[in-house]
């Protein structure tokens, strides 16, 4: 694409995208046409995954660039409206936009720590971090802490913390992709993680953050406009109001009538907080979530695209927005499935129960008395009317399953799954690029090669890309049990190894390099030590965390009121035997703290390390003290640190 051409789709994105949100929905009436007049809905399927993976392949392509700039930073172009709209879709992966309102569902009140903790990360990102990477210039978050600390030992455990935090939060979206795509496929899941791999790769193998950045803005349109669609209609359907947010309280008075009604025991509250985590809990889970938030690579390398050091900052407001509309929307969702849940499920005997419970308990996602859902037949022991209690429904299944728990017709279900492959495919290639980028730029262009030309180095990253997606895929394929947790792990280990890190290189001038370093290890090391005892070593003293209805970990049998069964049976709880329903649901270790708040011990203890080991080390020389000056003035050019070598 020549440089004219460039020119001219960057002065048109308005026009372009507009005309991209009107084909798409344009696409989306011609599904429902074509499901009106009796298109099954396999076909149906097939013609969202083609058309959606089409377009987002076709923008990929033709985005290819063999420019360094263009490849790692799109040559830092991009206005700061789209670059918070893409920021926006590479942070809302699968498990925000299937996740979320599934975490609401199930853990009522206490579930809005996830949407504090990620939103507010935002207030970091844009006060602290930011505008200053912007101002330093570089291609990665690595490159930073290498140049700011002088030498490759920051580098490298910054490259250490940065693989860590990220390849599991990879496998997580392939994983997502590969159950999305199997339920609109009707394919294997195996087979459905390699389709969606093969997404993923022409989105960016061949224009790296160029082609990436304008798929994500793609993304975003289909995903917003995805998660909205069923809770609009919904909204409008019982109450005559497509604002979903201000029919919210309405809804939660009709689940306590319906619950009173029922004769249940209360479900997760909406309203009262607490229920589920206790106060250091729910507070040390914001902050881990906030501060992780604002030092993930992936997500900091989108603002290294802008510009200029204002439009960085602008363009955090403008993510923050975008990310808003889906998180204010999110406790509705959660509200309506609930509800709809209690007309359609709850009371009703099992062979009267609507065909979609047993086609998600195929598949693992319902349970009822502790088995999966798959026929009448299977659920033994149990006949008559189905209670709260025994009806179990897994977090990843409440969006994707909603407009079927509804009624509403299957284009609405295809169009939420086409959402779901989005919001899965747009992270998953921010994750990959930032990955392949720290192997291709900070190893081999600056420790291995420091002198290869501009066309191994590009041919380098796409290499180290798609084998780090093939090995991410093939790790997906197994369906690893503990990859959830992990992803959510992700925050803590951010937290610890990289902000203290990132915090004291722009705003403390006397961090020394042998500090940076130290505190980075100790920080990053406390964490994880912390979340490997708690997760896999119940013996040293470890407790577990009852924050959703469970089942007996022998008998299977739905376990409601487990603070009774502690008081009644603790010889499980000491031993670690109680199975977690939630996804999100943790080990408590020392001093009571989840351990996917681990981040709470690591970061103090960063922190600490560095200002200590700084009092005892050499301070940085005049100039680098006057660079750091430099950075934190919002005026004047970036700091190109890839031409100082």
């Amino acid at each position: 694409m020549s440089t004219e051409a460039k020119t001219d789709f960057t002065s048109n994105l308005g026009r372009i995208y507009t005309i991209y949100t009107g084909g798409f929905i344009a696409f989306v009436i011609f599904i429902a046409i074509l499901e009106r007049v009796g298109v099954p809905n396999n076909i149906l399927g097939y013609l969202f995954v083609a058309f959606t993976i089409g377009v987002y392949a076709a923008i990929g392509i033709l985005s290819r660039t063999m420019q360094v700039d263009e490849y790692y930073v799109a040559g830092r172009k991009v206005p700061s409206f789209y670059n918070g709209m893409a920021t926006a879709a590479d942070w809302m992966s699968a498990a925000s936009f299937i996740g979320m309102a599934g975490t609401l569902y199930l853990l009522g009140y206490d579930g809005l720590a996830f949407i504090l903790g990620w939103t507010g990360g935002y207030v970091l990102v844009a006060t602290l971090i930011a505008p200053y990477l912007r101002k330093f210039g570089c291609y990665t978050v690595p490159d930073f802490l290498a140049f700011r600390f002088g030498g490759n030992a920051a580098r490298i455990a910054g490259i250490v913390v940065l693989m860590s935090c990220s390849f599991t939060y990879v496998v997580a979206q392939i994983v997502g992709t590969g159950l999305i795509g199997a339920r609109l496929l009707g394919m294997s899941f195996e087979m459905a993680v390699f389709v969606g791999l093969v997404g993923i790769l022409v989105c960016s193998m061949l224009g790296g953050m160029r082609a990436v950045t304008w798929t994500q803005v793609a993304q975003y349109i289909v995903l917003i406009i995805a998660y909205l669609v069923p809770v609009v209609i919904l909204s409008t359907q019982k109450f005559g109001i497509p604002i979903p947010q201000l029919t919210y309280g309405t809804v939660l008075s009709e689940i306590q009538i319906k619950e009173a009604a029922l004769g249940v025991a209360a479900s997760a509250s909406h309203i009262v907080p607490f229920a589920r985590y206790d106060p250091l809990n729910f507070f040390a889970l914001v902050l881990c979530l906030m501060v992780g938030t604002a030092s993930l690579p992936h997500v900091l390398m989108r603002y290294f695209t802008t510009p200029s050091v204002r439009e960085a900052r602008s363009s955090v407001a403008w993510t923050l927005l975008f990310i808003f509309i889906l998180y204010f929307t999110a406790p509705a969702y959660a509200a309506f499935a609930k509800l709809e849940v209690f007309e359609n499920v709850i009371g009703k005997p099992l062979g009267q129960l609507p065909s979609w419970v047993y086609s998600y308990g195929k598949i693992g996602l319902i349970q009822i008395c502790g088995v999966n859902a798959v026929d009448v037949a299977r659920i033994a022991g149990h006949t008559g009317i189905l209670g709260l209690a025994n009806f179990s429904i897994q977090a990843d299944a409440i969006v994707i399953a909603t407009p079927e728990i509804a009624g509403l017709p299957y284009v609405v279900s295809g169009l939420v799954a086409a959402g779901g492959l989005a919001a899965a495919l747009s992270t998953a290639d921010g994750l990959l690029l930032a990955i392949a980028n720290a192997l291709s730029h900070d190893v081999y262009s600056r420790m291995i090669n420091k002198n290869a030309p501009v066309s191994k180095k590009l041919v380098i990253a796409r290499v180290l890309l798609v084998l780090v997606a093939i090995l991410a895929a093939w790790v997906a394929s197994g369906r690893p049990a503990d990859i959830v947790a992990m992803v959510a792990w992700a925050f803590s280990l951010a937290a610890a190894g990289l902000f203290p890190a990132l915090v004291m290189g722009i705003w403390s001038k006397k961090t020394t390099s042998a500090g940076a370093v130290a505190g980075i290890w100790a920080g990053f090391l406390t964490t994880l030590v912390y979340l490997v005892v708690t997760r896999y070593f119940p013996g040293f003293g470890v407790d577990v965390m009852g924050m959703t209805s469970n089942v007996h970990p022998v008998t299977r049998v739905p376990l409601v009121d487990l603070a009774k069964l502690k008081a009644e049976q603790p010889q499980i709880f000491q031993q670690g035997m109680v199975l977690i329903n939630h996804p999100l649901a943790s080990r408590v270790g020392y001093f009571n703290v989840a351990n996917i708040s681990a981040g709470l011990f690591g970061m103090p203890v960063g922190f600490l390390t560095m200002i200590i080991v700084s009092k005892f080390t050499t301070a940085p020389s005049k100039e680098m003290q006057n660079f750091i000056d430099d950075i934190r003035r919002p005026r004047g050019e970036a700091v190109m640190i890839e031409k100082a070598g």
